[in-house]
């Protein structure tokens, strides 16, 4: 079940997406202001993903069936075998203390097909830190951000993209931009719709064989490349 939904008034949206833009910049580990700010600046992104997922079988698959990215739900991760993609989001998960259950819920969407697209957006997060073997550091996050905006055009990912490079050392900028950027760019062109995915339906297949089949480029190693 989705959570309460709040209807807002155009110039209360652009009060909120101006709260949560300045509030995240303050303080970027505010999961609850990016979150707001993606809902009501990303309105005409997620109606685009929407129809995509409409134009795919598995889309609308996906769509009928409304699978949650949630403990209860993908609990079965926990038990596939070594090398398969759950265990891989299993033990990326498992790693790092995250719960598939910490993400804030959806408010400022207008329907339930449109806030379901938002959750789903939200949810498969972790599973893309995963296909493309990314860390969970801001250099890591920040890459992800650019596939993210080039798979949905969300606003968002690009102000995160934006922020967050604000706040990279020199060090880490170089970094970024020599060596995260622009793989970034390209493995978010490659890859095959991926909100069209339904993921879970795919824990028990082999990591490597999904990333090949939905077009995935891993992020390389930057020490191995000199960077």
């Amino acid at each position: 079940m989705l959570g309460a939904r709040v209807q807002l008034k155009g110039w209360q949206q652009a009060a909120v997406a101006f709260g949560s833009a300045f509030g995240a910049l303050l303080d970027p580990r505010r999961a609850d202001l990016i979150a707001a700010l993606g809902e009501t600046t990303g309105k005409p992104a997620f109606e685009h993903v929407l129809q995509r997922m409409k134009n795919s079988a598995e889309g609308r698959e996906v769509l009928l069936e409304r699978p949650r990215v949630i403990s209860t739900q993908v609990s079965h991760a926990w038990d596939m075998p070594q090398n398969t993609f759950g265990a891989a989001y299993a033990q990326f998960m498992g790693s790092r203390n995250f719960s598939p259950d910490d993400r804030p819920p959806v408010r400022f969407m207008d329907t339930d097909e449109l806030a379901y697209v938002a959750t789903r957006a939200r949810e498969v997060h972790d599973f893309w830190h995963v296909l493309f073997g990314l860390p969970t550091n801001l250099i890591g996050e920040t890459a992800l951000k650019v596939i993210e905006f080039e798979q949905m055009f969300l606003p968002m990912c690009m102000l995160s993209v934006v922020g967050g490079s604000a706040r990279f050392s020199e060090k880490q900028r170089t970094l970024f931009f020599q060596h995260y950027f622009p793989w970034a760019t390209k493995a978010g062109l490659k890859c095959t719709d991926l909100m069209s995915v339904y993921y879970e339906k795919h824990f028990h297949e082999d990591l490597e064989e999904v990333r090949r089949n939905w077009g995935i480029l891993p992020c390389p190693d930057p020490k191995r490349r000199g960077v």
